[in-house]
């Protein structure tokens, strides 16, 4: 591969650890709202879309106070998530340090990833952030939207990072190669080695020292 300038990275599972949390306060703005229970996998098939896009599938009569207690709750509990992923805010800096253009895609809301940033105090790492739409998936377009913007750096010096297959298909679509981060607790290797990632890594510090070869 050939000298990486550039690195556009996912948020939830990629991170930190956040997932837990998402589902946590989703589950506790929904199930007041339409009276029954909700379970992980009822939650999890909604993803794709922002957080708005799954109080609107969860919870269609009750969407604006089910985004405005979401958003609270996801505030309130951050503590279930205090911190990124060890060793991943020194990778950050070790890139800024470096030069290399730094981005953020992730499917997650605006809201939700000012809250996230700035509780682990990793906002100003990112040059660009491309956050999520409560109509669907679009984190190829979010992609191709850097790409143009990152102007002298070519497609095959530009990786992304994440933790989903949806990740994968994204940056086949784009045409650029995908690192698959297999190192949270919520990750799925067997699902991402499927779909035949360019690399996976189940550290943090192993895709740290790959990176540091090729920058």
């Amino acid at each position: 591969m050939t000298t990486i300038k550039g690195v556009i990275f996912d948020l939830d599972g990629t991170l930190a650890n956040t997932l837990p949390l998402c589902i946590q306060a989703f589950r506790e703005s929904i199930e007041p709202l339409i009276n029954r229970h909700v379970s992980d996998e009822e939650i999890i098939a909604t993803f794709g879309p922002s957080e708005e896009g799954t109080i609107m599938a969860l919870a269609p009569d009750y969407y604006e106070q089910g985004v405005t207690s979401y958003l609270e709750l996801y505030e309130r509990l951050h503590g279930m998530c205090p911190v990124p992923f060890e060793g991943m805010q020194e990778l950050l800096q070790d890139l800024k340090d470096k030069g290399i253009r730094i981005a953020m895609v992730t499917g997650k809301g605006e809201r939700s990833t000012v809250i996230s940033l700035k509780y682990f105090g990793l906002t100003d790492f990112f040059e660009i952030i491309e956050t999520g739409s409560p109509q669907g998936p679009r984190k190829a377009a979010a992609i191709r939207l850097i790409l143009d913007k990152w102007s002298g750096v070519g497609k095959e010096q530009v990786i992304y990072v994440g933790d989903a297959p949806s990740d994968i298909t994204a940056c086949r679509e784009v045409g650029i190669p995908i690192v698959a981060a297999a190192w949270a607790e919520t990750a799925e290797p067997e699902k991402l080695l499927q779909l035949d990632p360019d690399f996976l890594f189940y550290t943090v510090d192993d895709f740290h020292q790959w990176l540091t070869e090729r920058t």
